[in-house]
């Protein structure tokens, strides 16, 4: 892969990580809730018991990770429109190290959860988010 490809990818890396950021939002408020109801649902495998998102503490905890999840995607897109010409492979290694940690830390509490369906799902995540970028581009 060249250079050119890796920026490009990185905007797809950061519409699939700031994609959820507004489904979590409207999570937020009960009349709006139901996208974020229904990912939860198919994250947790959870489609013949629908969860509950009535709890206040629940819908706080979905606005924070909405607006955690739409900066992250933000701050990529950022990265690869401003810095990635002007140090692509730092770049690339930072999105990494974020996109695995994310990984590691959500795919370890889903399991400690009881939901180990999530890792799964966070595998097919993650390889959709790092693509290509795995490997440095050759000049």
């Amino acid at each position: 892969m060249n250079r050119s490809f890796h920026q490009a990818w990185l905007k797809v890396t950061a519409l699939v990580v700031g994609s959820f950021g507004p489904v979590f939002f409207l999570g937020a408020m009960t009349a709006t809730s139901a996208p974020a109801r229904l990912t939860m649902d198919l994250l947790g495998w959870r489609l013949d018991r629908p969860s509950d998102y009535s709890a206040p503490v629940t819908r706080l905890l979905s606005a924070v990770t909405g607006g955690f999840l739409l900066g992250w995607g933000v701050m990529i897109w950022c990265l690869s429109a401003w810095v990635y010409p002007l140090a692509p492979e730092p770049v690339r290694r930072t999105v990494l190290t974020g996109l695995l940690a994310w990984f590691v830390l959500d795919s370890t509490g889903s399991i400690a959860s009881g939901h180990a369906s999530n890792a799964a799902f966070n595998v097919l995540v993650l390889l959709l988010a790092v693509g290509p970028l795995w490997r440095p581009a050759r000049d």
